[in-house]
């Protein structure tokens, strides 16, 4: 069972205290996933033995609230997904199931015992009646609740589909891949269209920016590629950080993306002109699974393998301004913080940064990390 964070005892008379951002959310287990409500404070989350969550939070201290608890997957919960309308919640597991539940009560309403022949790993609502699934072995499946059975099948990546997006009219699904490949899927006509070629170290992330005309996708190896909407067969850019990984991704502006990392640092990056911004927050040394956006774009919430989510608040993120113009930088400075609780003060946590500057490298230069297995 999760442990909701721990309420502060007020004194009598006294207001409770509000905060920047609410309080951690502690966890018995490791969160591989969450996800907020798209229009109210709600969190869900799914561990490692199979559990989902679902907690209210607030910045007022002490009033972070686990509503339910559902406990129907066998094995590791990997993702979860609120529908648009925010009533229902997709859940995908290790053990091969889908399950949809009711927000409101969590409530088992849909239940897709063997939805795939393989793990699956991801899920994305696409419509109202239309949602996808990726599994470890690299097939998707469109499905359709009205039919109560996928829509469209298909296996066109060698590795696991690791992240999905959709355009905002709902009909091309794109899929990143652990074979580096981004794949295109035209969900109206049902149909596979082509396959990006493969890019070096695993695809874990993609993102629509630019009001959707790129997608970004984040690799194993610490690089950021790009692609023209209409141009997917090749990457049309890439960037390179000086971080570990990019393990998770999600858009903040439409130019600017909070990614996460092998190392714990969440990373603001603007892309076109490509800069690492700097820190939004990080879980000390402790790999970051997941990041989602809460409505509004204020308040970013992230999990990692230290059984936590915390909040980060991110609304300074969308006043910045980036030029062309690229100042010259001394490398192994710290990372700009750009969050009250962000540690950008160069004592602590960011003396042990030695390998992460701000990257040097302009937009277009290949990526500088080894190579991967």
């Amino acid at each position: 069972m999760a442990a909701p964070a721990e309420d502060s005892a007020e004194p009598a008379g006294q207001e409770p205290r509000l905060r920047d951002t609410p309080e951690d959310i502690c966890f018995e287990a490791t969160a591989n996933a969450i996800a907020l409500h798209p229009a109210r404070p709600l969190l869900a989350a799914g561990d490692v033995d199979g559990d989902v969550y679902l907690y209210s939070y607030s910045c007022t201290e002490g009033e972070n609230r686990q509503l339910w608890s559902s406990g129907h997957h066998l094995k590791s919960c990997r993702d979860v997904a609120f529908s648009q309308d925010g009533q229902k919640l997709f859940t995908v597991s290790k053990d091969k199931a889908i399950h949809i539940l009711t927000v409101e009560e969590g409530r088992l309403e849909t239940r897709f015992p063997k939805a795939h022949s393989s793990p699956l790993n991801c899920v994305l609502p696409i419509d109202a009646n239309v949602f996808a699934t990726g599994d470890d072995n690299g097939a998707l499946k469109v499905w359709d609740l009205r039919k109560g059975d996928a829509i469209l099948e298909a296996r066109q990546q060698e590795e696991y589909i690791s992240a999905m997006a959709v355009d905002g009219n709902g009909k091309l699904l794109l899929t990143a891949s652990g074979d580096g490949t981004l794949g295109v899927f035209n969900v109206k006509r049902r149909r596979f269209e082509l396959l990006s070629e493969p890019q070096n170290g695993d695809l874990t992330s993609v993102a629509l920016l630019k009001r959707g005309r790129k997608v970004a996708c984040g690799s194993s190896e610490g690089t950021i590629y790009l692609f023209n909407w209409d141009g997917f067969g090749a990457a049309s850019d890439r960037f390179a950080l000086r971080a570990e990984s990019i393990d998770c991704m999600v858009p903040i502006t439409d130019s600017i993306v909070c990614v996460g990392s092998l190392d714990g640092v969440i990373r603001a990056v603007n892309i076109l002109p490509n800069r690492v911004l700097g820190c939004v927050g990080q879980h000390l040394g402790e790999p970051i699974e997941q990041l989602a956006l809460a409505p509004g774009g204020q308040l970013l919430a992230s999990c990692a393998h230290d059984q936590k989510v915390k909040f980060w608040d991110v609304s300074a993120l969308a006043g910045l301004v980036v030029d062309d113009y690229r100042k010259k930088k001394k490398k192994g400075g710290p990372l700009r913080a750009l969050s009250g609780k962000a540690l950008g003060s160069g004592e602590d946590f960011f003396a042990d940064l030695r390998d992460e500057p701000e990257p040097e490298a302009a937009a277009g230069s290949d990526s500088d990390s080894d190579g991967g297995d």
